[in-house]
C-alpha cells in the first residue's frame, strides 16, 4: 500500500523508487503483486507516466486513510516507550501494598497525571502475565527463585514485639527470650514464615521461641494488630502496621533489641526489552521511594523504643 500511494503522487515508478530508496523493478513487481492479489488494475503505463485508474483513484483514498490509522498506531505504540501513559495494573500484598505502595501511587499520580492505576491488594501471590497485572510487589524471606520474571529490589522490612500496655501492666513485660514461654504469643499466618516459632535476631545471634498452639489465627497483620491493641497478648508484626500503633501509643514494642528475620520485598515485571514507559518509569519511582520510607519507619521504631517497658 505504501509503494502505491508513493507511486500515485509521483506518477512515475523510477520517481517512486527513488523516494523509497529502492529499485525501480522492486516498485513494479510491489505494483504487479498487489494488482494480482486485488484482480483489478489499479494503474495504467506507459512510457512516459502512470496513471490511476477508475478503481485506483477509489483505491488510493482507502490506502491513506488506512496507512494514517496505522501511522498513528504506530506513533502511540512509539510514544509508550517514551512517555508515560495509560492504565497501569499493580498488584501488591496486602499489608505493604496499604502502608508502602498506595502512597507511593498517589506521588507517582502526582508526577504522572497521565497514568491510571489499578491496584490490587491481596495475599494471594498472582501469575502476572495470565492475571495481567504489569507490576508486583512481593515479599520473600529469601531471594526470589530464578524466573522469566524480573525483579528489583525495593528494599527490606522487619516484624517486631509488640503488646497493648494494659496486657503487660496485667501479665509483665519479658525481660529476655525465655521468659515469652510465660506468655500468650502470636503471629499472622503466612507461607514467609514458620507458624510454630520465632526466629528473632537480636544482641546474640538469632534465637529460637517455640510457639504453642494459639486460640486465636489470622493470615492479616493488621487484623492481628487490632487483636493485640485487645490485650490478647504478645505478637509479631511487621514495622509497617506497628509504626502507627507505636505512635498513638496502642501498642508497645516488647525487648526492642530483637527483631524476626527480615523480609525483602520486590517489584516484579516481566521483561526488561520493550518495557513500556509507564512500568518503567513506575519501578524506578518505588525503587526512590519505598527504601526512604522504610528507613522512616525504622526511624520511628527507634525513637519509641525507648518508651517499651
Amino acid at each position: 500500500m505504501r509503494i502505491f500511494v508513493r507511486v500515485a503522487e509521483e506518477g512515475s515508478f523510477t520517481a517512486a523508487a527513488m523516494r523509497l530508496n529502492i529499485t525501480t523493478p522492486a516498485v513494479s513487481r510491489a505494483i504487479s503483486a498487489l494488482e494480482a492479489h486485488l484482480h483489478t488494475r489499479l494503474l495504467n503505463r506507459s512510457t512516459r507516466k502512470v496513471v490511476l485508474t477508475e478503481a485506483g483513484h477509489r483505491y488510493l483514498q482507502r490506502c491513506e486513510q488506512i496507512l494514517a490509522v496505522v501511522e498513528q498506531a504506530e506513533a502511540e505504540a512509539a510514544d509508550a516507550q517514551v512517555r508515560p501513559t495509560g492504565q497501569l495494573r499493580v498488584h501488591a500484598t496486602a499489608s505493604f501494598g496499604q502502608t508502602y505502595v498506595t502512597p507511593a501511587i498517589v506521588r507517582f499520580r502526582q508526577r504522572h497525571p497521565s497514568v491510571s492505576v489499578d491496584l490490587t491488594l491481596s495475599q494471594h501471590v498472582p501469575d502476572i502475565i495470565d492475571e495481567g497485572y504489569d507490576v508486583s510487589v512481593q515479599l520473600s524471606a529469601d531471594e526470589l527463585p530464578d524466573s522469566s520474571l524480573v525483579a528489583q529490589p525495593l528494599g527490606t522490612l522487619h516484624s517486631i514485639l509488640c503488646a497493648a500496655p494494659a496486657y503487660l501492666r496485667e501479665h509483665g513485660a519479658p525481660r529476655d527470650v525465655h521468659q515469652l514461654s510465660r506468655h500468650a504469643c502470636f503471629r499472622f499466618v503466612s507461607p514467609l514464615f514458620p507458624n510454630d516459632r520465632w526466629l528473632l535476631d537480636g544482641p546474640g545471634g538469632t534465637q529460637t521461641v517455640p510457639l504453642h498452639p494459639a486460640g486465636f489465627r489470622v493470615n492479616s497483620a493488621d487484623a492481628l494488630a487490632v487483636a493485640l491493641k485487645d490485650g490478647i497478648g504478645i505478637g509479631a508484626v511487621p514495622m509497617s502496621t506497628a509504626a502507627p500503633a507505636l505512635r498513638d501509643g496502642s501498642l508497645v514494642r516488647v525487648l526492642p533489641g530483637y527483631r524476626l528475620q527480615p523480609l525483602n520485598a520486590y517489584a516484579l515485571y516481566t521483561s526488561r526489552r520493550y518495557l513500556d514507559a509507564k512500568i518503567k518509569a513506575f519501578v524506578e519511582f518505588l525503587r526512590d521511594v519505598i527504601p526512604q520510607m522504610l528507613e522512616s519507619h525504622e526511624a520511628d521504631l527507634r525513637d519509641t523504643a525507648q518508651l517499651s517497658p
